[in-house]
């Protein structure tokens, strides 16, 4: 069985430690975590890793944000990976801080990152992993928030929660989209 691990992002030095970056912050956890570096490949740094009987594709499109679906489709595509094996990795303003939602699919919630997937697949029925990114921003300043550096409050815990998060990555392809929504959602 084969699972296909998107974090979302966008790429370049200016946005290296932003919130809208947290899926490649997310990515770059699973692959030190599992001894892995990244390749520049097609639409995407790419590492891949075998653990428990799994083979594990990690990406992180550099198609920018807005255009992630691209990539997300080709390496599906490429890979034979069923839509059902697949997990987007994202930043979320809805969420506070930290906390992190699992859902086996669902509204692209104003994120363009899943905007254009979900075009480009032609549905929403794939996985996804918010990780709450908070939303203290003063209004019309929402873009500048997201593409924002992680203040310093945030910065305490943000390597804890990056590794719950990878936590919760493994509980999704070992032990099923229902136990991860169980254990994580509540995290």
């Amino acid at each position: 069985m084969s699972f296909l691990i998107a974090g979302l992002g966008n790429i370049g030095e200016e946005y290296e430690n932003t919130r809208h970056n947290i899926g490649f912050k997310v990515a770059d956890e699973l692959a030190k975590l599992n001894r892995v570096s990244y390749q520049s490949e097609r639409l995407a740094f790419y590492a891949e890793y075998r653990s428990r009987g799994k083979n594990i594709y990690v990406i992180k499109p550099t198609t920018y944000m807005n255009l992630s679906g691209k990539a997300v489709r080709y390496w599906m595509n490429e890979l034979k990976i069923p839509q059902q094996n697949i997990l987007i990795v994202l930043d979320d303003l809805a969420i506070p801080f930290g906390l992190i939602r699992i859902r086996q699919k669902g509204s692209d919630g104003g994120h363009n990152g899943l905007k254009d997937i979900d075009l480009t697949l032609g549905n929403s029925n794939y996985a996804r992993l918010r990780f709450g990114v908070g939303n203290e921003f003063a209004k019309g300043k929402q873009v500048d928030y997201v593409l924002g550096k992680w203040n310093a409050e945030e910065n305490k815990t943000l390597n804890e929660r990056i590794k719950v998060s990878c936590e919760a990555v493994n509980s999704f392809m070992f032990e099923g989209i229902d136990r991860a929504m169980t254990k994580y959602n509540k995290s």
